[in-house]
């Protein structure tokens, strides 16, 4: 299984749902590879202040002090140890960025796995268009990685609860501390199209002026 995910963040999300999963019992016997040096070193990072973690992992580590480690997570950064990973053909689950699969080692990881269909890609974060993870996300026939044209045979997954971005009604919410009055002009700049158009609409319905997308190379005087 190969995970491409951001290295700030999703990451360490990942890895601490894992753990869980391996207390539980539940993880397969099949170790589990983080193959990206800075997500190695911000992993380090949240490791080094618990003090920032929310009330429900502190509540975890109280039981296991190590939220982002388990017996068979290995942490990569060397650049052999990601080759002989591409070379081995045993079972593994491998995290690697970038999250929407455009550069770092996870372009390696998948040009050797994709044609495989025993293989899982799990996208776990969102992929904005014209990105080699949006054309996994569509299950395109054929992927290019390095410029080489590649069938795209392996198993895709989508999950996307793991958007840390705000969903439509906390967006509106946001805005809802706004005095719709003074508020002169909201600005769209973010997001695929039709949820653009879905998200103006909700402000309009929440008594706001409808926000404006504006198009590439659109200026606007304030």
């Amino acid at each position: 299984m190969i995970i491409p995910a951001f290295a700030v963040g999703r990451t360490q999300e990942i890895v601490f749902r894992l753990d869980e999963l391996a207390n539980e019992g539940r993880l397969p016997p099949i170790p589990v590879y983080v193959d990206s040096p800075l997500a190695v070193n911000i992993t380090e990072i949240f490791k080094a202040h618990p003090e920032c973690y929310d009330e429900p992992l502190k509540a975890y580590i109280a039981d296991d002090p190590n939220p982002f480690g388990f017996a068979r997570l290995t942490y990569v950064r060397d650049v052999e140890e990601s080759k002989r990973l591409n070379a081995s053909r045993l079972p593994m689950v491998i995290l690697s960025a970038s999250g929407m699969c455009e550069a770092g080692r996870i372009l390696h990881h998948l040009r050797n796995n994709v044609a495989e269909p025993r293989n899982t890609i799990l996208i776990v974060g969102y992929c904005a268009p014209h990105t080699l993870g949006r054309r996994i996300v569509e299950r395109q026939k054929e992927v290019r990685i390095f410029g080489e044209p590649y069938p795209l045979r392996a198993h895709v997954e989508v999950m996307n609860a793991y958007s840390a971005h705000a969903d439509e009604p906390e967006l509106v919410q946001f805005v809802g501390h706004q005095d719709a009055a003074r508020l002169q002009k909201i600005f769209l700049v973010h997001g695929d199209p039709a949820a653009q158009v879905a998200l103006a609409e909700a402000m309009v319905e929440a008594g706001y002026a409808r926000p404006v997308a504006p198009a590439r190379g659109e200026s606007f005087e304030l």
